[in-house]
């Protein structure tokens, strides 16, 4: 999320994790966090409004726990661009209760493996009212699901997140313009046995899964 409250950010559906974050090495990006799992609870209301506004709560644990709330996004060219607030809480089950007791219900729990980069940028537009061309970074997160793996690109401009992209050689056409939750709706209207509530690597043990059952194309094939 940049300093804005603003997440900008284009998604890619990938083969070979491993053979993107070489490249990274090789372009000198930074690595800012290890492997690690996250869980994720998504909530909504009963009637469920957050949903049919296209609204998240999300209470996500990894190194840390953290409550985040995002607004209806825009899509320009594939990059996805909305309102994120995000603040650390001090107990993930405290704060699942606390979000419950408001009246707030899990509607859906998903797990991945995330590796976060960064990648510094020269001679790009600056953001903001600046002048001219600078340097900006972009946040490169490979998230491994239990579907599939993926390369999600985060920075202050399109711009900024296409020569990302450029630079690990991913087709910007290919780029994922809907929420690891669409997809496994997607992918559970076709596998009706699967717990549209559940994408977790144990409720998805042995399954194999297509990039056409999601809909999506690989960016680096």
């Amino acid at each position: 999320m940049s300093s804005n409250g603003q997440e900008t950010e284009a998604k890619f559906y990938v083969l070979n994790l491993m053979e993107i974050e070489i490249l990274l090495q090789d372009l000198g990006a930074r690595l800012i966090q290890s492997r690690v799992l996250e869980t994720n609870i998504r909530f909504d209301l009963p009637d469920a409004r957050l949903r049919s506004g296209r609204r998240v709560l999300r209470l996500r644990r990894d190194t840390e726990a953290r409550l985040t709330y995002k607004s209806a996004g825009t899509n320009e060219q594939g990059v996805l661009s909305r309102t994120e607030i995000e603040f650390i809480v001090e107990d993930f089950e405290r704060a699942k209760h606390f979000l419950e007791a408001l009246g707030y219900q899990p509607i859906f729990v998903y797990e991945k493996y995330r590796t976060t980069y960064v990648l510094e940028s020269d001679g790009l537009p600056l953001a903001g009212h600046e002048q001219g061309r600078g340097l900006q970074s972009c946040l490169i997160m490979l998230d491994e699901l239990p579907y599939g793996n993926f390369v999600e690109i985060e920075g202050e401009t399109l711009e900024s997140i296409r020569s990302t992209a450029n630079q690990l050689h991913l087709k910007w056409d290919a780029a994922v313009a809907t929420s690891y939750y669409t997809l496994f709706e997607r992918l559970c209207t076709k596998r009706p046995d699967l717990d549209p509530t559940l994408l977790t690597f144990g409720a998805l043990n042995g399954v194999k899964i297509t990039a056409e059952e999601l809909s999506v194309h690989a960016a680096d094939a």
